[in-house]
């Protein structure tokens, strides 16, 4: 497994077991992060008010966008592997029901068994 192409490429397919393993290394680096972020005090709350302080609120949105493109990345291959666009992403957004759907798919479900659009089956390779 390539961890450079697993994170930074939408191009391809990977297995179900290739994106836990990416799923599961993405967000507990990303726990790190902010763990140690916390930790260093840049991410605070303000005393007074029980509010993120603004250079914390900068910092978890810097956060955010760092890990926004590995998982994107890693979320289209895996649909890609289902014969679908990596833009299914987006059903992540429909409120309490996108998250699971999203879950379902790509956690679960089998990809294609054949060669599709997006390439050879990563499991028969």
């Amino acid at each position: 497994m390539n961890f450079g192409q697993l994170f930074t490429s939408f191009e391809g397919r990977i297995s179900r077991k290739e994106w836990w393993i990416g799923f599961i290394l993405l967000y507990v680096l990303q726990f790190i992060v902010y763990f140690a972020a916390t930790a260093l005090g840049i991410i605070g709350v303000d005393a007074g008010t029980g509010q993120m302080t603004p250079a914390g609120a900068a910092a978890v949105l810097v956060i955010i966008i760092i890990f926004l493109w590995p998982a994107l990345a890693l979320h289209a291959k895996r649909w890609h592997d289902r014969g679908k666009s990596g833009w299914w992403t987006l059903i992540a957004l429909v409120p309490v029901i996108g998250g699971l759907w999203l879950l379902i798919e790509l956690g679960f479900l089998k990809g294609d068994e054949a060669t599709n659009k997006y390439g050879p089956n990563p499991v028969a390779g």
